[in-house]
């Protein structure tokens, strides 16, 4: 039933977007910023513990273990689908050449808002090494197209997508064995200062000449089968202390994208906010055909929580019934419903303030 479904779902979001008449490539190109949730292969090329090129990562997937954190698809391959592109955006790590031009994959996993975020785990691209690579990937458009107003054209008609911030509370401030910032800053003031370091790096990007925004909140962190096994929460409920702080800065997130489209005129942001659609797929798991949704389909440890799937471990049968995957990242099925919302909204919470189709159209 939920294999059927997922199938359903894809298919009626296609349909729905090509009933607005759009031919080929609703956007001449897709580029990609953030962590291990849209990570498709950066992270294969460094020296780190975050690293999914090995089944059973892929196991679902046509080209089995790329380094997405996935069974299957993520968020991104399933937007970029949507947006009619035929390939999904190939990582920034191998992409040379005129391919730039459709976009790239820019995301690392481990990586964070702040550079010290995940350190721990060894090389990873931070949000800010991440901008940098694309005023790299730019200065190539530039040369590639001949002028600087023939790249400036062509990058205002792209949509860029920011999905960060996750790191920035697994792998930081809910890390006080490695890290500072919990003794440093209250969550309210954490929120802040990641914030004004975001709002910064965003408009980094405006000025190398990105103008559509999507900016993407942080899901539910403390609701991940590592948080529940590392917290022993009774019952396997959600770990409140690490969501609030999740949504409060969620909240600013929001207000961001209210101040750049006012002082940004000719650019356009809007939020997704993962948060509620994913909340919503946790608390009614049966109509999306869910059936278990406090445990990895694959890991180690209470709830398979404790680590990610270990090399050719062998995961569930029942993949489409598990929300997540391991013990951080989403199913395919369960990234094909936050990837639909994001690009449809199924409700007026899902994206502020209009979804991704809107914005493509724009």
């Amino acid at each position: 039933m939920g294999g059927e479904l997922k199938k359903c779902l894809v298919m009626m979001m296609v349909v729905l977007s090509w009933g607005y008449g759009v031919a080929g490539n609703q956007v001449p190109c897709y580029f990609i910023f953030g962590d291990s949730l849209v990570d498709n292969g950066n992270n294969n090329y460094l020296v780190s513990l975050a690293k999914a090129n090995y089944r059973p990562y892929g196991i679902d997937f046509p080209q089995g273990p790329t380094g997405r954190f996935s069974n299957g698809k993520t968020t991104v391959d399933v937007i970029a689908q949507l947006l009619g592109f035929k390939n999904y955006i190939p990582p920034y790590a191998t992409t040379r050449g005129r391919a730039l031009l459709k976009g790239v994959n820019y995301a690392s996993a481990a990586a964070g808002i702040r550079d010290e975020t995940g350190y721990q785990l060894g090389a990873r691209i931070s949000m800010n090494g991440q901008v940098r690579n694309y005023r790299s990937t730019v200065a190539q458009v530039r040369q590639i197209l001949g002028s600087n107003n023939s790249a400036a054209k062509h990058l205002s008609k792209c949509i860029h997508s920011v999905g960060i911030g996750s790191n920035d509370y697994l792998n930081n401030y809910f890390m006080p064995r490695f890290y500072t910032t919990s003794r440093r800053y209250t969550p309210k003031q954490y929120a802040i200062v990641l914030i004004q370091q975001y709002s910064q790096q965003v408009t980094r990007l405006y000025n190398y000449g990105a103008r559509k925004f999507v900016l993407i909140g942080v899901g539910q962190i403390g609701c991940s089968p590592n948080a529940i096994a590392q917290n022993r929460v009774a019952n396997g409920s959600c770990v409140e202390r690490i969501n609030s702080a999740n949504q409060l800065f969620n909240r600013r997130l929001k207000f961001l994208v209210r101040d750049l489209n006012k002082n940004l005129t000719d650019a356009k942001f809007i939020y997704i906010n993962a948060y509620d659609i994913f909340q919503d797929i946790l608390n009614n798991p049966s109509t999306n055909g869910f059936k278990v949704t406090n445990a990895g389909c694959c890991g180690v440890g209470r709830n398979n929580g404790q680590v990610t799937c270990l090399p050719l471990q062998t995961p569930c049968p029942n993949r489409d019934e598990y929300v997540f995957w391991d013990a951080f990242h989403p199913t395919e099925h369960a990234n094909e419903i936050v990837g639909n919302r994001s690009y449809i909204a199924g409700s007026t919470s899902d994206s502020f303030p209009y979804d991704i189709r809107r914005l493509a159209q724009l």
